[in-house]
């Protein structure tokens, strides 16, 4: 006897069977792969899109780079001034006079030409401040002030701010007349020649020194080699003969104006104050006074040669290992 079914409800849907559920889920697993497959694709292509958009970017900002570069390095920079409105032009010389610094002959002597030709300067103002460096930039701007001021006719002033010594005094004396501040330190008209010996140290540690020359005095100023008295005497006469010029360059300078003592030429450096008694500085005055009262234009133009941001990253780039140790070790006579 046929037991009675309960009856189905309305509207319910029919039960799956066990056969069909694996092939519904393997469906919904072919649409998931495919989906995350598809999405792969598409991140890939838009990660390759931005990273071409990268590429370019960077690309454009190199050439910028260049350009900038290029137009840096070709524009000096030109006074913001109009060349015919009345000034004092004004060249600093700042720091260590030396062929590859700011206050080299190359930048001083090319800054100083600009405003000598300039109609509009009405004099040339040098303003100093340097404890000195090289002899031979020291002379180039010397010499090189003495023919600008004949050929433009046009008066030369210095101005000191903390120092002008040596090789900074010497190119000073060349100015028609010296300003400085009652405390600036001036003078120091000498020269130097300074080196390190090492032989005794290299005796306590054993080490030979094995320096081959053609030439009997190849080796002069070997720091690693005993200094003979005769190479000494011959060190010495070249700095007496260096010496002589600066003497005779601060002579046909200041004339009499100098009031010559045993120690004036013999090193030592003295406060603006007492320059002016000593007659290596004039009066005591800045720049702003000389512009007022002794060019009579207070405007100021700036003509002086600056490096810029692509010059310092040229320099960055192009710089040795080890300049600084070989600098060192170097030894050349020098006003300082």
């Amino acid at each position: 006897m046929n037991e009675p079914q309960p009856p189905q409800a309305s509207g319910s849907e029919p039960r799956a069977s066990a056969d069909t559920v694996p092939a519904e889920r393997g469906s919904r697993e072919a649409v998931l792969e495919r989906t995350a497959f598809e999405r792969l694709m598409f991140a890939t292509l838009d990660e390759q899109r931005r990273a071409r958009r990268w590429r370019s970017v960077i690309r454009l900002a190199w050439l910028a780079f260049f350009v900038f570069l290029v137009w840096t390095l070709v524009y000096r920079g030109a006074p913001s001034t109009d060349v015919t409105t009345p000034h004092t032009a004004v060249v600093e010389l700042k720091g260590e006079i030396a062929s590859e610094a700011d206050a080299s002959a190359e930048n001083v002597v090319a800054a100083m030409r600009s405003a000598f030709e300039d109609q509009g300067a009405k004099a040339v103002v040098l303003l100093i401040n340097s404890p000195g460096g090289s002899p031979v930039q020291a002379g180039i701007i010397n010499d090189e002030i003495r023919r600008l001021r004949a050929k433009h006719d046009k008066p030369v002033y210095a101005v000191v701010e903390e120092s002008c010594a040596s090789a900074a005094y010497y190119i000073a004396a060349a100015a028609d007349r010296i300003f400085v501040d009652k405390a600036s330190i001036v003078g120091s008209i000498g020269v130097l020649m300074d080196g390190f010996g090492f032989t005794g140290l290299m005796d306590k540690l054993g080490v030979e020194r094995r320096l081959m020359t053609a030439g009997e005095n190849k080796g002069f100023l070997d720091p690693f080699s005993p200094q003979t008295e005769r190479h000494r005497e011959y060190a010495q006469s070249m700095l007496n003969q260096i010496h002589r010029q600066f003497i005779d360059a601060v002579k046909a300078g200041r004339g009499k104006r100098l009031k010559e003592t045993p120690e004036l030429f013999s090193g030592l450096f003295w406060t603006g104050q007492q320059a002016v008694e000593l007659g290596l500085a004039d009066q005591l005055g800045n720049l702003d006074f000389v512009a007022r009262e002794i060019v009579k234009a207070e405007e100021l133009v700036d003509y002086t040669r600056r490096e810029n941001v692509a010059e310092r990253l040229a320099k960055r780039f192009g710089a040795a290992v080890g300049e600084g140790a070989v600098r060192a070790a170097r030894s050349v006579p020098s006003l300082r």
